[in-house]
């Protein structure tokens, strides 16, 4: 009997996945808000590149985290968590059940920033602690190939304040700082101009943040405040690109269809 073909290690994929990155093209990205692999699995179905598991503002938990990493991998997206904080235990839990990168909200300093890398490596380079039996390395069959190639998972710190941007220079001069994603509300809201994002300093806040992410040789993402603004910071240089989530369009979705019968049959 033929088999059908395995998903690549947690390490492969990652480094395939930068591999793409690194050619300059775009990758696109959504939101699990959820805690659903059912959803997971739709998104990834869909076609979406790489799928953010949020467990800063989602319904879900550590718990939810690993059927969801599974649903994408069967749907062969990349699985990115958010997680809350740099803490180590924060990070290594999820990583160990094979998530090809963290997202690190509210990055303000370089310090931060070499926080968050510390926590994606194990020493002497950082501080993940050694687990064998885990689904990342094999369940004990892939370890020591994980470990050589977890290099290649993505380190994601995210800009969402004004002191944030000043400091975007020094942030993506972190080494292993691999991409600067800007959380457009947060940072909106952080400069007193929620949603307001064609205000000229906001304008400027995001060029500056993909300034500094491609004098480093880093790369920037963005969640698109709109679908229609994928050219305009695609032309700025973003190339890791997040629009829509599973709850958004769920929720329009359903809304949508209940108001266009209600329209015709009330």
């Amino acid at each position: 009997m033929t088999k059908l073909p395995k998903a690549p290690a947690p390490q492969d994929a990652a480094a395939l996945f930068r591999e793409q990155l690194g050619h300059g093209e775009a990758v696109l990205g959504c939101f699990l808000s959820l805690g659903s692999p059912a959803t997971a699995e739709l998104m990834a179905n869909a076609g979406y590149d790489w799928a953010l598991i949020d467990l800063e503002h989602g319904a879900g938990d550590e718990r939810d985290a690993l059927p969801q990493i599974q649903a994408l991998a069967a749907g062969g997206s990349i699985a990115i968590v958010r997680v809350e904080s740099t803490a180590r235990q924060r990070v290594h839990r999820v990583l160990d059940f094979g998530a090809h990168g963290i997202m690190f909200p509210r990055i303000d300093s370089a310090a931060e920033a070499t926080a968050a890398v510390a926590a994606m490596r194990y020493p002497p380079a950082g501080v993940r602690g050694v687990a064998f039996s885990n689904r990342a390395g094999g369940y004990g069959s892939n370890f020591r190939p994980y470990m050589a190639g977890s290099a290649s998972l993505m380190t994601i710190v995210q800009i969402e304040s004004p002191a944030a941007v000043e400091n975007a220079d020094a942030i993506a001069a972190v080494d292993g700082v691999d991409v600067l994603f800007v959380g457009p509300s947060d940072l909106s809201h952080s400069m007193g101009m929620l949603g307001n994002f064609e205000h000229p300093d906001f304008v400027a806040a995001i060029q500056r943040t993909a300034a500094a992410a491609s004098s480093h040789g880093k790369q920037c993402g963005i969640l698109l405040p709109t679908p229609k603004d994928f050219k305009k910071y695609y032309d700025l240089g973003y190339r890791f690109i997040a629009s829509g989530s599973d709850a958004v369009l769920l929720n329009n979705a359903a809304r949508s269809l209940v108001e266009g019968i209600r329209s015709v049959t009330l």
